[in-house]
């Protein structure tokens, strides 16, 4: 008790300071499974946070030991969890597939990776820390359904409208169910090895009694869809795996699709990727060397500070270095405040990346102004920024023992900042036609003004926006 003590004590230093104390009332007061798979989104939401503030807090917490991070690949459609990664190094896989689903997937850190919080068990024990004795409608909300399923608190009765039969079975053990098949598409699932079963029992009903058997191991391959006619079913279900399991038989209809369909914001690995917080606190924590993992849109930002060879020259090194000094100070800052990360500096330049494009375009905006601000301050116009905006595709990789990003379209956004003149703010289409970034420039009285321009090492001329 005294070292969790000390570690509260520590995140009060660090952190926000009502999201550290929202963070400590819920580890001491909240409900088992309010401490398991926390999403971040859903807690300040609730809590009343800002959501930078309560991610930068919880992460925070997890470099303390407080809580435990976990990477998660969700299934798209049903929002089932396929993959749980202590680290996001360890989520290798090319290619995801769920059985429940019947669909497999290309991982992509959008919204196929989920990052949640679980209080670690020498801070406080909860029964998600032994997921085996949890019984079926919590394993389903805490263990098989992401947290961005926003589930009902009492989910045990919307469970017993869809499902027909269930039983724990033990491992290595043998069971028969007998029960009345109705009609319409019935799927014995289970939630742990999701080991799946389909049966399309949409014909004429019979009183003749069926027999099906299903395997559950650890392969869970893929099984065909069996055609029975609706009424008696002998169940055989034989568990071949090390721990518990448990099948059930749910009935594939508007019950259940209404459950799962209900979904939340949550916090995805690319905003985690994007939050400085955590580019500073896991600096060399992320990928392996060898990881190539897919980001489907990520805006990116490039500045650099124009003349700064003839500022050294006009003012000396200690002066020039001191005002470029707090040139990356204050771009620092704003890009936190905007939700971004700094992914590196080169010379005098910054690159840097957003979740969204509007977030990218505040940012460029406000250090705009800033750069006036700093150069009114000192009676001079030394810092002049020039800044280059562009959103797409890209991967995530691991450069120089640093997580960085490749692709065309951080070529691109860099080749962009390269067109841009003094004090100007050069975007390309995919960030300025968003609806997001119109409107926020409508609201600011700035008409960006289209422009076609060559890029190095693209075929074709672009259309480049200034936003004056």
């Amino acid at each position: 008790m005294a070292e969790t003590e000390a570690l509260f004590s520590l995140l009060r230093q660090t952190a926000d300071p009502a999201a550290a104390m929202a963070i400590e009332r819920v580890v001491r007061h909240g409900a088992d499974r309010a401490l398991n798979r926390i999403n971040v989104l859903a807690f300040a939401a609730r809590e009343g946070l800002d959501e930078e503030a309560a991610i930068a807090a919880f992460l925070h917490a997890a470099h303390l030991g407080l809580f435990d991070l976990s990477w998660n690949v969700l299934c798209p459609g049903c929002g089932g969890v396929l993959d749980a990664n202590a680290t996001l190094g360890t989520l290798d896989r090319s290619s995801y597939s769920c059985t429940l689903c019947a669909a497999g997937y290309e991982p992509t850190l959008d919204e196929m990776v989920e990052v949640t919080f679980t209080v670690n068990p020498r801070v406080r024990q909860i029964a998600a820390h032994e997921p085996d004795r949890l019984p079926m409608h919590e394993y389903f909300r805490q263990i098989f359904w992401s947290s961005g399923v926003d589930l009902p608190d009492e989910i045990e009765a919307q469970l017993d409208e869809i499902i027909i039969e269930a039983i724990e079975l033990p491992p290595g053990e043998k069971a028969l169910l007998s029960l009345q098949l109705p009609r319409g598409f019935i799927i014995v699932f289970d939630p742990v090895t999701h080991s799946v079963q389909f049966i399309d029992a949409d014909s004429e009903e019979t009183r003749e009694r069926r027999s099906l058997s299903l395997v559950i191991d650890a392969v869970h391959a893929p099984n065909e869809t069996v055609r029975l006619q609706p009424g008696p079913l002998r169940l055989t279900l034989e568990n071949r795996t090390g721990r518990r399991v448990l099948p059930g038989l749910f009935i594939a209809g508007e019950a259940l699709h209404t459950l799962i369909g209900r979904r939340r914001p949550f916090l995805t690995a690319k905003r985690l990727l994007s939050n400085q917080t955590f580019r500073d606190i896991y600096r060399t924590e992320t990928l392996n060397v060898d990881q190539r993992l897919k980001i489907t849109s990520l805006t990116f930002l490039f500045t650099d500070l124009k003349g700064s060879t003839r500022l050294y020259e006009r003012v000396g090194d200690l002066a020039a270095f001191d005002l470029v000094r707090e040139h990356f100070r204050v771009l620092g800052d704003i890009v936190a405040a905007e939700a971004g990360a700094i992914v590196k500096t080169i010379g005098d330049a910054v690159m840097a990346t957003f979740p969204t494009p509007e977030r990218a375009v505040a940012a460029a905006l406000r250090m705009r102004e800033a750069m006036r601000s700093l150069n009114a301050a000192h009676g001079s116009e030394d810092l002049v920024l020039k800044i280059g905006l562009h959103e797409g595709p890209c991967l995530a990789v691991s450069l120089n023992e640093r997580q960085d990003y490749f692709g065309q379209t951080v070529n691109i956004a860099s080749r962009v900042q390269g067109l841009a003149e003094s004090q100007a703010i050069y975007a390309t289409g995919s960030v300025v036609e968003r609806p997001e970034v119109s409107s926020l420039l409508a609201r600011t009285g700035l008409t960006p003004l289209a422009r076609r321009r060559a890029l190095r090492g693209i075929d074709d001329e672009v259309t480049l926006y200034e936003i004056p």
